[in-house]
């Protein structure tokens, strides 16, 4: 996958000043601001690079308010790294072709991943397959 980078003042162009703080600040957005997502076919890509990230078919519903999957489009599609912040060890997800944050990925999703990808809403695009 090719690597994408751009300076911040790039970035802070493209970018509205939530999708800024989130995708390049690692923010996160309010809960339960994205909940319209639609529930037709299609993928979910990264609000600052395009790259697909995952596929509707792979959304669910886990009550907390963030956009929720149980697996990434590709195994290549995202990166991993440890959070530490805020007293807590989790893992962060981001892009893997422009290291946007996404989210965070937890042990306690759906059958058949066990994974719960709780992503904040204004760092995907969502784009109807036709």
């Amino acid at each position: 996958m090719e690597k994408i980078t751009k300076t911040e003042a790039e970035w802070r162009a493209q970018l509205s000043d939530l999708a800024y703080k989130v995708t390049r600040k690692h923010g996160t957005e309010r809960a339960g601001s994205h909940d319209g997502f639609p529930k037709t076919a299609g993928i979910f890509h990264c609000i600052c690079c395009d790259a697909p990230l995952f596929d509707q078919a792979t959304k669910f519903e886990s009550g907390t308010g963030w956009p929720s999957f149980f697996q990434p489009i590709s195994s290549d599609a995202i990166g991993e790294t440890e959070d530490r912040k805020l007293f807590m060890r989790r893992t962060e997800v981001h892009c893997a072709a422009c290291a946007a944050h996404l989210g965070h990925v937890f042990p306690d999703g759906p059958d058949p991943t066990g994974l719960r990808y709780c992503l904040n809403g204004v760092a995907l695009r969502f784009e109807n397959k036709s």
